[in-house]
Formats: structure tokens, C-alpha cells, sequence
């Protein structure tokens, strides 16, 4: 009877670590792949079965990665294509094999005196456990064979490790049930540093993710920006679509004002007029189109708020830092020194940004100064806020001009607040 037991828990198990080795893969979503998956796990079996019946069971288990997992690697890759995908499913099922018999093991602890208890937990928790992993685990597993194969390399080190660890300490040595300490603290071992990996890995990824999240936000701003400057283009067409439309009505007005002697009349008609053309033009400060399309913008929402804004100097065309960093260069630190001066522009009428910058020497130098009339908190040089959500346009630009290899400064002097950039 207990040759039968076992017989057939050797199968089940079998059973179990194929169909969720194929489940892994995803290799079972046509007719003709389950037919070739099915035969391979019967000539599986019936191996197994002739291994068993001519041989001792524990020459069964030395040759079971070449009798089970071998066979079943070189299906999953037919139908497939995909080696180390392949291989890493394999290692994946046989390494969720382990809950089945540690649920065996726990109930052989509690229930000593019921013969063949163990394995016949394993039959008993088979079904209910390949049914858990199926539904929770398996669609988790598939996404995953979209990832780059250096991740796929990666996820399958722990696998790998259970997997020659396992048979080296169980199979073919008795080094783990005689309690040797390398084999008992081995596995241990093997959970810190992986989580170590984890941890190194989940800060690069983190770090990755900001990165990228910056460069989103640059370009939200460069779109925004956009928009801004795309509007004031069409305003100003408009106006002058409309000027020229009605340009023979102003001069046959300029015509009757100069014929009636009225020339301080016609002088300050042109004058309105040039005022209004002018107010809806796209102001010019300097060669490079990302900077002058910042700045423009930004001067049109100071005047709304009525804050001056002071442009001095100029950039070329091509600038020692890409478009994108210059973007969020710019816009947080306008942005900042913008929301420092409405208050007080509210409370005040001299208020104004000042912003000067050149380059020189392949060396970009830009400060930007506002009046600051608020007490700011400095931290190793730095001004941080404690109010939630602020304070990340400066660290953005402090991460940029690190990155570039320059240097920054705040200051709070006289109720100026300066940044000086030079990168």
C-alpha cells in the first residue's frame, strides 16, 4: 500500500510542477500546445513509473532532473522559443513545489501516530494549491516574460539557488537532515542577500523613476509653454489679419486728420495703434528659442500680476545643457521667484524679476533675483519649505546642476532672494 502511496504522490507532484511550469510560460492557449504538452508529461510518467519499478526509489529521485525537469525545459522551449524564459519557469514551479510539503510536514508534526500522514497531505494539498497559484500567481508570472532576459536572468537567481541547494543537501547528500550548520544557515544567507540585491535594485529603479518623472515634467512645461506661445502667435495674427483688413479705414482717417491740419490728432492715433500691435507680440530676448520661449511666457504672466520683469543678456542658439534641463532650469526658478513676487506686487508697486545670464567660455552663468520679504529656511545652503508639495523645483534644480558638473547659490540678502547658476 505504501509503495502505491508514494507512486502516485510522485506523480502528483510531477503533475503539479508541469502544468504550472507550462502555466508560467503560457504555452497551454492552443489545442495543438496542451496535446504536446500532455503527451510529454505521460512519457514523463511512464518513465518515472519504469525508473521506480526496476530501481530504488532513491535512484528515482538522483536522476529526476534529467528524467522530469530536462524533458519538461525542452517542451516549454519548443513551444516557446525562449530559453532562459524556459528554464527560469521551470525553476519557478519546482521552487513553489516547497509549500506543498512544508503543508505535509506540518501536518506529519501534528498528527505523528496516522501512518503515510506526510504524503498523503501533499496528495491532499496538490489540487487546492495548484488552483491558488494559477489564479494568483501564474498571471503575475506571464506578464513578467515581457521584461528585458537581464531581468529574467536576474528573477531566476533565487530559483536557481533553492534549486542546486536542494538537491545538493537533500538528494544527493544528507548534509541539511544531518544539521550541518553551512546547509541549515546557508538558505538564511540566501534571503539576505538577495533582499540586499532587492534593496540596491528597488533604489536604482526609484532613482530611474525620478528621473524620468523629471524629464515628464520638463516636457509637461515645454508643452504648457508651448500652448502659451502658440496662443500669443494666433492673437497676434488675428490683430493683424484685422489691422490690415481695416487698414483703409486708418488711413483714410490719417488722410482727413493731416488734410484738417490735425497732425498731433494723427500722431497719437499711431501711436494707439503701434501700442496695441505691440502688446500682442511675441517678445524677443535672446537666440535660443527654448529660453526665449520661457521667458516670453513668463514676462506675460508677471505683467498680469503685475510684476516687472527685467531681462538682461544673451544665449546662443546651441547652449552647453540639453533643452530639457534648461527647461526645468528656468521655469522652476521663475516659477518660484513668481510666486514670491504677487504678494507682494498686491501690497507694493516697485516689485520686478530681475534675470541676466550669458555664456562664456562653453560655461552657462544665469542668476535670477526677486524681493523676498518672507523668512526662508536655509539647509546646508539650500532653502526648503515645510509646506507640503513645495520646495521640489529646487531640488530638481540643485539635481541638474550636479548632474551638469556646475555649481549653485541662494542667497537672501536685503530682502533680495538670488540664485546664481554657473554649469
Amino acid at each position: 500500500m505504501s509503495e502505491y502511496v508514494f507512486l502516485f504522490n510522485g506523480a502528483a507532484v510531477s503533475v503539479f510542477g508541469g502544468v504550472l511550469s507550462a502555466a508560467y510560460c503560457d504555452v497551454l492557449k492552443t489545442t495543438r500546445n496542451r496535446r504536446v504538452f500532455a503527451c510529454c508529461m505521460v512519457v514523463c510518467l511512464l518513465l518515472q513509473a519504469t525508473i521506480y519499478t526496476l530501481f530504488e526509489s532513491a535512484f528515482l529521485h538522483y536522476l529526476y532532473p534529467l528524467t522530469v525537469h530536462l524533458p519538461l525545459f525542452l517542451i516549454l522551449f519548443l513551444l516557446c522559443k525562449r530559453a532562459i524564459w524556459s528554464l527560469f519557469c521551470v525553476l519557478l514551479a519546482y521552487m513553489c513545489c516547497q509549500p506543498r510539503r512544508w503543508f505535509a510536514l506540518l501536518a506529519a508534526a501534528f498528527l505523528p501516530d496516522i501512518a503515510l500522514v506526510q504524503p498523503l497531505a501533499e496528495i491532499a494539498v496538490t489540487l487546492p494549491l495548484l488552483f491558488l497559484l494559477l489564479r494568483l500567481i501564474a498571471p503575475v508570472v506571464q506578464k513578467m516574460s515581457a521584461y528585458s532576459v537581464r531581468s529574467q536572468c536576474n528573477l531566476g537567481v533565487v530559483p536557481a539557488i533553492y534549486y542546486i541547494f536542494d538537491y545538493i543537501t537533500t538528494v544527493y547528500t544528507d548534509l541539511l537532515t544531518n544539521g550541518t550548520l553551512l546547509a541549515v544557515e546557508f538558505m538564511p544567507f540566501v534571503c539576505c542577500a538577495a533582499f540586499l540585491v532587492f534593496l540596491r535594485y528597488s533604489f536604482m529603479e526609484v532613482q530611474a523613476r525620478n528621473r524620468l518623472e523629471q524629464v515628464q515634467q520638463s516636457l509637461d512645461i515645454q508643452l504648457h509653454q508651448s500652448v502659451r506661445e502658440i496662443d500669443a502667435l494666433r492673437r497676434s495674427q488675428e490683430l493683424t489679419r484685422r489691422y490690415r483688413h481695416d487698414l483703409r479705414h486708418h488711413l483714410q482717417y490719417l488722410s482727413a486728420c493731416i488734410e484738417s491740419g490735425k497732425t498731433a490728432q494723427a500722431q497719437s492715433y499711431i501711436s494707439d495703434i503701434c501700442e496695441q500691435i505691440e502688446a500682442f507680440s511675441v517678445q524677443h530676448y535672446c537666440e535660443n528659442e527654448a529660453a526665449n520661449l520661457l521667458l516670453s511666457s513668463f514676462a506675460g504672466r508677471a505683467a498680469a500680476g503685475g510684476v516687472g520683469f527685467h531681462v538682461r543678456g544673451s544665449l546662443g542658439a546651441q547652449l552647453p545643457i540639453s533643452d530639457v534641463d534648461l527647461c526645468v532650469l528656468l521655469s522652476n526658478a521663475l516659477e518660484n521667484a513668481l510666486h514670491a513676487c504677487i504678494p507682494i506686487a498686491a501690497e507694493k508697486d516697485a516689485c520686478a524679476i530681475d534675470v541676466q545670464f550669458y555664456e562664456r567660455s562653453g560655461k552657462l552663468f544665469l542668476q535670477i533675483s526677486n524681493p523676498c520679504t518672507q523668512t526662508v529656511r536655509f539647509e546646508n545652503g539650500i532653502p526648503v519649505s515645510s509646506r507640503e508639495g513645495h520646495g521640489i523645483g529646487v531640488q530638481s534644480i540643485c539635481e541638474i546642476v550636479r548632474r551638469c558638473g556646475g555649481v549653485y547659490t541662494f542667497l537672501l540678502r536685503d530682502e533680495q532672494f538670488i540664485l546664481r547658476l554657473s554649469l
